[in-house]
């Protein structure tokens, strides 16, 4: 059980290194001398994967009044936050506001296909 869960959570990391792969490299720039190397990528779907799991289900509980109120278009507000924050906290990365709507939606495609491709929970 704990090893095929640590097997998904690997090749979760490894679609989220990929998708921000496409996203750094159609969306956002790398500052001169900052390497590039596949480092950079594997780091950031690491600190996406973190801000996703730490960050947003917090932003998320705040945030629930208005999220009601606009009957939940204010999780896409909290998504570019989150990818917003991810590049804020790499080092030598750097990605505009509309970067972040494109990455969040490319990201969002992703997942999606990802998690119609691996299941979340089994039932017991």
């Amino acid at each position: 059980m704990i090893k095929q869960q640590i097997l998904v959570f690997i090749f979760r990391w490894l679609i989220s290194t990929s998708g921000m792969w496409l996203i750094i490299n159609w969306f956002g720039e790398i500052e001169p001398g900052v390497t590039g190397g596949f480092w950079l990528y594997v780091v950031a779907g690491l600190v996406f994967s973190l801000v996703n799991s730490v960050v947003r289900p917090l932003a998320t509980v705040l945030s629930l009044p208005l999220i009601i109120f606009s009957m939940g278009i204010f999780t896409i507000l909290i998504n570019i936050a989150m990818m917003a924050l991810t590049f804020w906290i790499l080092p030598g990365v750097k990605i505009d506001f509309w970067g972040a709507v494109a990455g969040t939606i490319l990201m969002s495609v992703i997942n999606g296909i990802m998690n119609l491709l691996v299941p979340t929970n089994e039932a017991n």
